[in-house]
């Protein structure tokens, strides 16, 4: 483990030295890969370094922000050799793998209408309490909630639509003003023939997650810890309230940890470097439009 911070300690349990220098890792021996766990605005720089040092490189979403950023790291990767995996754990969700599987057995027809919505009350404070997290200080985070948490949507909605063909968004700070980050934003990803539209707020008064697809046939819904299926009449009841815990992400990251792993053992990270920078594609275009977005005021009140 490497880490600047003087207050620092060994997490109990982790069989680890802790090196207070990047360059101590040299005379510990050969390592298999690094994992990039800093706040986003250091992850581009750790990530070339990792891949300039030969080392295989897992790295915390975001991995880039923009699509020439993801073309800096895809191309660092391929001149060494290297994979770069980003942390896309929502991914093995099981509640998530269920929709999925539903999708592709076609149970509610084309879909054409997706629906996401996340709340929570404030950004997350990780390990350290405070009134400004570096979650809501752009200097460490570079972005806000549809940064933080609107990532796992992002490529939750890449895997089964492909790449949007207009990107559209909102963003706004609603209630944390000590933030100088949005704390909630509406992002809609369109396509030719259907739309994911996502809502995401730090500024709510409950923790709540909710998915929902429509199709020519039939609804899949996961509210409260429930997925449903409904379609001829009949509803199917799935509960993963288990999956609501941040103590069973540890089963995602297992997933993940997999997946990396056959990719060094294949030295195939081409899969990863696409998705890398689709995610960056719609991150960019999303804070792009935000920023410009045309603006027709209400009429004054006669």
């Amino acid at each position: 483990m490497v880490d600047t911070a003087e207050d620092v300690r060994l997490i109990e349990g982790v069989a680890l030295p802790l090196l207070r220098d990047r360059d101590e890792l040299d005379r510990i021996g050969p390592i298999d890969f690094v994992d990039v766990c800093t706040p986003t605005a250091s992850h581009l720089e750790l990530v070339l370094w990792g891949l300039e040092r030969g080392y295989d490189v897992l790295c915390e979403k975001p991995v880039a922000l923009t699509r020439a950023e993801a073309a800096r790291i895809a191309a660092a990767a391929r001149a060494h050799g290297r994979v770069v995996m980003p942390c896309h754990q929502y991914r093995y969700n099981p509640a998530w793998l269920q929709v999925r599987d539903w999708l592709r057995a076609g149970l509610i027809g084309r879909w054409h209408l997706a629906e996401f919505a996340v709340y929570r009350r404030f950004a997350d404070p990780g390990s350290r309490p405070d009134p400004r997290p570096w979650r809501g200080a752009s200097a460490a985070s570079r972005g806000g909630v549809l940064l933080d948490h609107g990532t796992h949507l992002i490529y939750q909605v890449l895997d089964v639509a492909g790449v949007p063909a207009t990107v559209r968004s909102w963003t706004g700070r609603l209630l944390h003003q000590q933030y100088d980050v949005e704390d909630t934003a509406a992002l809609v990803l369109e396509y030719p023939d259907r739309v994911a539209v996502m809502f995401l707020t730090w500024a709510a008064r409950h923790r709540e997650n909710r998915i929902r697809f429509v199709g020519e046939s039939g609804t899949i819904e996961w509210v409260g810890g429930e997925l449903r299926l409904e379609r001829d009449g009949r509803v199917e009841r799935c509960d993963f309230t288990r999956e609501l815990d941040k103590t069973s992400y540890w089963r995602w990251f297992a997933c993940l940890f997999q997946d990396f792993i056959a990719a060094m053992d294949r030295r195939d990270g081409e899969p990863s470097l696409q998705d890398i920078a689709n995610v960056a594609g719609v991150l960019e275009l999303a804070y792009e439009a935000s920023g410009s977005a045309g603006q027709v005021p209400t009429p004054a009140p006669a």
